[in-house]
């Protein structure tokens, strides 16, 4: 039941395919860390430890002077700008995507590993195809579209090819393991009681000590016996801010996601736009072009809800969800200092 291999380099965010480097060019420019201004390295170290903001990817040409020094090709960022995005003050985590289109190797999570500091965490999408109960109609494919998928929730698929090498190459650099379920027919995932009873099945059997991550994209699926799954075995529900699902309170409530191991958070998409429109309106991505303030606050409180509770907190931010996920983070990091010392405040006039 081994995978099937794609493209040996693949872009880290969509998991196309990327240019390789040309042979015979003088060698491009190191990649190093912008400059980082005295406020911006401030607020880093009053940022709470235990909480891990971070985006997608790292591998964005337009965030030349916000988290690189210079202008690279995602090609060059793909291979050395990681070690650069990790000596940003205030990114502490990353999302890798490429995961999710096919396993990488041990040795692969060991490469990320080695390029960042003690305390920074990786979120790790596992292989779609143990969540996906029949494949898609898409030519990417091939002859499986359409067809169901043996490695559905399939324990020991994951354990070789998603939890090993994540656990061996990563260590205690690894975050969340997230397992997302993309957008698919209750009926075909045979009903939402017996979805929650494969889940739990699937999850009770995986190797113990990873912090495994549930996203899933029905609203239909959240429900009591959803939460009960997870807590019974330890797994975090991810609160996924995009479109198509309630907003993240409502989800916070429904998966008590302020109760589970750790509070993870992937913010992806404003509700009024879908993925193309807003990479076609928000490219180069580096500027904040829709602020969604209200978001940003909800996000806050519940950023010192889980500190509150000494619950690691992880959140990851699209590009597309203002526009620039650095800045994003930048603000969302300003709105949790500033909520932390307000607490402090408060509390002082209290005692």
């Amino acid at each position: 039941m081994a995978p099937q291999r794609g493209p040996s380099q693949l872009d880290l965010f969509t998991g196309a395919p990327v240019e390789a480097p040309s042979r015979g060019r003088g060698r491009a420019q190191p990649v190093e860390p912008a400059p980082v201004p005295e406020a911006l390295a401030t607020l880093g170290h009053e940022l709470p430890q235990g909480i891990y903001l971070g985006t997608s990817s790292w591998t964005f040409p337009g965030w030349n002077g916000l988290v690189f020094d210079h202008e690279a090709t995602a090609s060059q960022l793909a291979r050395e700008g990681l070690s650069a995005y990790a000596r940003h003050p205030v990114l502490r985590t990353v999302g890798i995507d490429r995961t999710f289109y096919g396993p990488v190797t041990a040795e692969t999570f060991a490469e990320y590993a080695e390029q960042v500091p003690a305390d920074f965490r990786f979120l790790v999408k596992a292989h779609e195809a143990c969540t996906l109960a029949r494949f898609p109609m898409h030519e990417r494919y091939g002859a499986q579209r359409g067809q169901p998928n043996e490695r559905f929730l399939h324990a020991g698929y994951a354990e070789e090819f998603v939890v090993r090498p994540f656990v061996e190459g990563l260590g205690d650099k690894g975050g969340p393991l997230v397992f997302q379920f993309p957008p698919q027919d209750p009926q075909v995932l045979g009903g939402v009681a017996r979805f929650v009873e494969r889940l739990h099945a699937f999850l009770s059997a995986l190797p113990k000590g990873p912090l495994y991550a549930v996203e899933v994209r029905n609203e239909e699926l959240l429900t009591e016996g959803f939460a009960q799954a997870l807590a019974d075995v330890g797994a975090s529900p991810v609160l996924a801010i995009w479109a198509h699902m309630p907003n993240m309170g409502l989800q916070a409530k429904r998966t008590r996601a302020l109760d589970a191991r750790a509070l993870v958070v992937r913010w992806m998409l404003p509700p009024n736009l879908g993925y193309e429109e807003a990479r076609a309106r928000y490219a180069p991505f580096n500027r904040l072009v829709d602020e969604d303030v209200p978001t940003r606050d909800l996000l806050a409180r519940a950023c010192l809800a889980g500190l509150r509770r000494e619950r690691p907190v992880f959140v990851t931010i699209n590009n597309k969800a203002e526009g620039s996920a650095p800045l994003s983070a930048i603000k969302l990091a300003e709105r949790i200092v500033s909520g932390k010392a307000q607490e402090g405040s408060q509390r002082s006039v209290t005692s």
